[in-house]
């Protein structure tokens, strides 16, 4: 039997409750659309077994077995706004720090040199 792989075995806590709330979603469902576990797992090419791991949102089970059950219920054009770049919130804020970063470096080359074309006009020389 196959390992459990190191990033299974310390999945965040927010990921796997994210991953329970998938599964529980995921089940519900499929009892509103009156489908039976059998039935649900054969139209998703998986076994009963695996589709109880899902809806208990296994995070062993593949990414590509809870796209086709969110296809099933009409819903995987959703799936890549999940990850999309205006919501990367992580993202944004690198970028606004690295924007006020080069301000900063611009703003003080452009004193420096407004200082230097002063001096330039006076006859000084300015000392860096």
């Amino acid at each position: 039997m196959p390992s459990t792989p190191q990033a299974l075995q310390t999945l965040p806590p927010a990921a796997a409750q994210a991953l329970r709330a998938l599964g529980e979603n995921l089940a519900i469902a499929r009892v509103r659309r009156r489908e039976s576990q059998r039935v649900w797992a054969k139209r998703l090419g998986i076994s009963v077994p695996t589709l109880i791991r899902m809806e208990r949102g296994d995070a062993g089970v593949s990414a590509g077995i809870y796209v086709t059950a969110l296809w099933l219920m009409g819903r995987v054009n959703a799936l890549p706004a999940i990850a999309a770049p205006a919501e990367d919130k992580g993202a944004l804020e690198s970028d606004v720090r690295g924007a006020l970063k080069r301000r900063a470096v611009r703003s003080a080359a452009s004193v420096e040199a407004r200082l230097a074309r002063g001096a330039s006009k006076s006859g000084k020389q300015v000392r860096s």
